[in-house]
């Protein structure tokens, strides 16, 4: 097995038994107990033919660009998740988890000033979002810190509106036409991207290093492909299923579900 952990001292984090003693990296619960990129790596529980560690860089990519990462609290229970296996990646100092679904100036002073930061983006798509790629070309100030929403896209789109600290820093996207890899989770269109690949593509282009794309897509790669080898199916967007006929629910009698619905199946972006 790679490495032991005691039943006592392990939890489910993303899809990782992590023991519970870790210091320093990125929040896990509601508490100012961070993890430490050693704990995150040594207390990995999976048998040894299905270790992601191997998959991970030997030593953390050296970045300039701080991450903060925005986590929705319902993500904690979910098994496969992608926020450790990028948190392996990287130099403890430069990813940042803060977990919940409501932040204030009074309560979270650190936040605060990292969202009134000049040098501070915030990636989510819409009609006032900028493409990256566009906005550091013309940026007087060059980007330090970005800031990603982690959860499904209603839950995202809670905490982006419902936190008037996240319309602060300059709201960027991504112009891509890559389709996601995170195959084993269904996506609500063939365009969206996890957490993981956003910010892969993000800092690929902050940094101007392809190579960093490449390197934190090799643990989620390896992820998909155990799972798919051990009885899981490729998850097929929501929007191919409906349509192509195949989404296997009841449409929605809610007005503005149905209405959702009805722009995936037209491939109109909501």
């Amino acid at each position: 097995m790679c490495p032991y952990v005691s039943p006592s001292t392990r939890r489910h984090y993303l899809g990782l038994k992590l023991c519970s003693k870790g210091v320093s990296v990125f929040q896990l619960d509601h508490t100012d107990r961070f993890w430490s990129l050693d704990m995150i790596r040594t207390a990995m529980f999976r048998p040894q033919k299905v270790c992601l560690c191997p998959y991970l860089p030997v030593r953390p990519l050296q970045i300039s660009t701080h991450l903060y990462i925005i986590q929705h609290p319902a993500e904690e229970s979910k098994v496969l998740r992608t926020v450790p296996l990028l948190a392996a990646c990287l130099p403890p100092d430069r990813c940042t988890v803060k977990i919940g679904r409501r932040f204030s100036e009074e309560r979270d002073v650190e936040l605060a000033t990292v969202c009134r930061d000049s040098g501070t983006l915030i990636l989510y798509p819409g009609a006032e979002a900028t493409n990256l790629e566009e906005f550091i070309l013309d940026s007087p100030v060059y980007p330090s810190t970005i800031i990603l929403i982690d959860g499904t896209w209603s839950q995202a789109k809670d905490i982006f509106y419902k936190n008037s600290l996240f319309r602060l820093p300059k709201q960027v996207q991504l112009k891509t036409s890559v389709c996601s890899q995170y195959v084993i989770r269904m996506q609500p269109t063939n365009r969206c991207l996890s957490t993981l690949e956003c910010a892969a593509v993000a800092l690929s282009i902050l940094e101007k290093n392809n190579c960093i794309q490449e390197t934190l897509l090799r643990p989620l790669q390896a992820l998909c492909s155990f799972q798919l080898q051990h009885g899981a199916q490729i998850r097929l967007s929501k929007e191919y299923l409906l349509r192509n006929g195949l989404y296997p629910k009841p449409m929605p009698k809610n007005k503005r579900k149905l209405r959702k619905m009805e722009l995936l199946m037209n491939s109109v972006k909501i």
